[in-house]
């Protein structure tokens, strides 16, 4: 009888890890949607304008539809968004969950065991979220950089007067792109 139950709790256990890691692959599938979307319109306006400003211009403008786009095509018990601890656009802000896991990212940089592909998968309640870090790289440095043009300041303080998403360097996390999966 006892080795019934172990058996039937080891199964249980194994299907339990077989539907969170098909959700984490769910939530990776999303989370690739819009970052792809979202570098494909910034490499392209960035070839144009290697100064920043049509990329500035185009985050300012077409980022969040972007995002509302690529939502529209998810089904009904998913979404996908972006959020960082220091934030330019402020409805972007992170939530309590948001702020665990990029502290989380945070310290595995500082003390060297950060890997880029790092997916982290957290299971609240009825919902899943699926998080992908993302980093600082040279280009984004024109608009999230410590040293700006005075153009590009001028648009952010236009664009954004309460910006934090500055002072960045290459290879530092920038923020995190975050699936949220509703058992369905």
């Amino acid at each position: 009888m006892k080795l019934k139950i172990l058996l039937c709790s080891a199964f249980i256990a194994h299907n339990a890890m077989a539907v969170e890691s098909n959700t984490t692959q769910e939530g990776v599938k999303y989370i690739k949607m819009l970052g792809s979307a979202l570098k494909t319109e910034l490499q392209s306006h960035m070839k144009n304008d290697p100064s920043g400003l049509e990329a500035l211009s185009f985050c300012t403008g077409s980022a969040q539809s972007i995002t509302q786009k690529i939502n529209a095509k998810l089904p009904k018990y998913a979404k996908v968004r972006r959020t960082a601890l220091k934030v330019r656009n402020h409805s972007n802000k992170p939530d309590a969950t948001d702020i665990k896991v990029i502290q989380t990212y945070t310290k595995a940089i500082a003390s060297k065991t950060f890997h880029a592909d790092d997916i982290k998968t957290i299971i609240e309640g009825n919902t899943t979220r699926v998080y992908k870090p993302l980093l600082a790289q040279k280009v984004c440095l024109k608009c999230h950089g410590s040293t700006l043009s005075p153009q590009i300041k001028n648009a952010l303080h236009s664009a954004y007067p309460k910006d934090e998403a500055v002072g960045y360097k290459e290879g530092d996390l920038r923020g995190v792109i975050v699936s949220e999966i509703k058992k369905h």
